[in-house]
């Protein structure tokens, strides 16, 4: 009889845990939905098939770099050129996980190495904001159903906005366009307010990307555009002595 209170204990423990993931993951998922459909759009518009939209998403599962490699397919970008960018673009994710692993010290490996796939900025975010369920009983769950969430809802929306890419009028999906360089504002934006050296770092960037273009491809331009950006960052942002 003890053995059945334990194991209901448990399963209840386990349900509460998965209920609150999803809660806390929902606004996430309201987010990433339109983000993710416009995604779907360019990318079917950059020539891009259904099924190829959908594994991109479903195995890279990062906003910043699908919309960028997307973009970079339709300038006839080669695939190094993509991997390189696209590997630059979310070498934070690194961080991000060895962060996550620290913080989450009482959740086994096990758990942590498959859930440290699905961190995003947005995941990763609100994780952070949540290491209590860390210490709790069947814990890891609460990680997982927040980060499936996400995750469901982004893959969902990129199938959906690649079906709309062949019905929605050509006028509006190239308007879609700007969505790519709204994001990467957005993204920019907050950083530069508490630094305006990253500022000055996205304008080297940028610069670098104009002058390398006129000697090269757009995409190997976007690629040392981007280390090249980075590089003189460590030395921007490097604090006084």
């Amino acid at each position: 009889m003890e053995t059945v209170d334990t194991e209901k204990q448990k399963s209840s423990q386990a349900l509460r845990m998965i209920k609150s993931g999803i809660a806390v993951g929902f606004p996430i998922m309201l987010g990433y939905l339109p983000i993710a459909i416009t995604y779907g759009v360019l990318a079917k518009q950059a020539g891009m098939t259904l099924t190829e939209l959908t594994l991109m998403s479903v195995m890279v599962f990062a906003g910043a770099s699908q919309f960028m490699g997307a973009n970079m397919i339709a300038v006839g970008a080669g695939a190094l050129e993509i991997i390189i960018a696209t590997f630059v673009l979310n070498f934070r994710h690194f961080v991000m996980s060895l962060s996550f692993m620290n913080r989450l010290r009482d959740i086994g490996l096990n758990w942590k190495a498959p859930l440290s796939l699905g961190l995003t900025d947005e995941t990763f975010a609100v994780s952070s904001l949540h290491t209590k369920e860390a210490k709790m009983e069947k814990g890891a769950l609460f990680y997982t159903a927040l980060i499936l969430t996400a995750y469901t809802s982004w893959v969902l929306g990129s199938v959906l906005g690649g079906v709309l890419g062949d019905v929605i009028p050509e006028s509006l999906s190239q308007s879609m366009g700007i969505a790519l360089y709204a994001m990467f504002i957005g993204l920019l934006v907050p950083s530069v307010k508490k630094e305006i050296r990253v500022g000055l770092i996205a304008i080297i960037a940028m610069l670098i990307n104009a002058i390398c273009a006129q000697f090269m491809s757009t995409g190997w331009a976007i690629v040392i555009g981007t280390v090249l950006g980075g590089f003189c960052g460590i030395f921007i942002l490097k604090e006084d002595e």
